[in-house]
């Protein structure tokens, strides 16, 4: 038998051998390659354009926990009066004033106008329990008030008539005095009743000023921050809604007390016009009677 026959079972074993430890060595690389495939990659590693995404994902939610650890934790109202802008600062402190000055004018109108009203239900009864012009200028004397100045005034015009040769100009002259004093004590009630006419107009659309200029100004921290998240917008806007809040607040009732002062004017000068009805028809009688007050009569009292 050859040489080559008798070798090939030997060789045949080696290959067999040679073939086992090449299977061996694959196994061994892919069970140590997984562990390396299996770990995560660091943050840093990440290269190219998908790392360039991930990195910007990361960034907008550091963005919006910086802007929600700059948001102010106190949201009453003096919190957000504290941390609005000055323009909104300022419109606030307007309107706030303008409502001190309307209350202030309403407690003072609610004094003036029952004190007149008081005044002038008293002379009215006198006047229509008196029989002549001069029992009403006795009554009433030095007393304060218009209805009482309307007596002293229709009484000093017949002391000026004394001498005049008739007696049909007296009730007009008369007439006339009573009804410049009418105008004049109206004129004298109505004071400060503009201001709160403009307070009422004004007020709601300067709060509205305060509040687009306030949003505007969120809006601007808004683009800055680059999130819309409603925690960031929120206080922006409610500061802004505080402006018109607060202007409701002056302009409401401002327009209230308006309407209750011209009421309680118009009801005082309809009691005027009653006491010069009154006098005038007092006047009328002396006339008639001839029994005007004479110059040296009730001097006094028409002073």
């Amino acid at each position: 038998m050859p040489t080559s026959f008798r070798h090939r079972p030997a060789l045949t074993a080696a290959l067999a051998g040679a073939g086992a430890l090449l299977a061996g060595a694959a196994s061994c690389a892919q069970e140590a390659a997984a562990p390396a495939a299996a770990a995560p990659a660091p943050l840093g590693a990440a290269q190219g354009p998908a790392g360039g995404v991930v990195g910007a994902a990361q960034a907008v939610p550091d963005a919006a926990a910086a802007a929600l650890a700059s948001l102010p934790h106190d949201l009453s109202p003096w919190g957000m009066f504290v941390t609005a802008s000055p323009v909104v600062q300022a419109v606030m402190v307007g309107l706030a004033l303008a409502s001190v000055v309307t209350w202030t004018i309403a407690i003072a109108k609610t004094v003036e106008l029952s004190s007149a009203k008081r005044k002038a239900r008293t002379a009215l009864a006198m006047l229509e329990e008196a029989r002549s012009l001069s029992q009403a200028a006795e009554r009433v004397g030095f007393s304060q008030g218009t209805a009482a100045a309307l007596v002293r005034a229709v009484v000093a015009e017949t002391h000026l008539s004394a001498d005049a040769p008739s007696r049909d100009g007296l009730m007009d002259r008369a007439a006339s005095r009573l009804e410049r004093i009418e105008s004049a004590a109206g004129r004298r009630m109505a004071r400060g009743t503009g201001i709160l006419a403009t307070i009422g107009s004004t007020g709601p659309f300067i709060g509205l000023f305060g509040t687009v200029w306030g949003i505007m100004t969120s809006f601007i921290g808004i683009s800055k921050a680059q999130t819309t998240n409603l925690a960031v917008v929120a206080p922006g806007i409610a500061e802004a809604l505080l402006a018109t809040a607060i202007g409701l607040v002056a302009a409401i009732p401002a327009v209230v007390v308006y309407n209750a002062c011209s009421r309680a004017i118009g009801g005082h000068k309809a009691q005027l016009t009653d006491a010069s009805a009154a006098v005038l028809r007092l006047l009328s009688r002396d006339i008639d009677r001839h029994a005007l007050p004479r110059p040296h009569s009730n001097s006094r009292a028409a002073e």
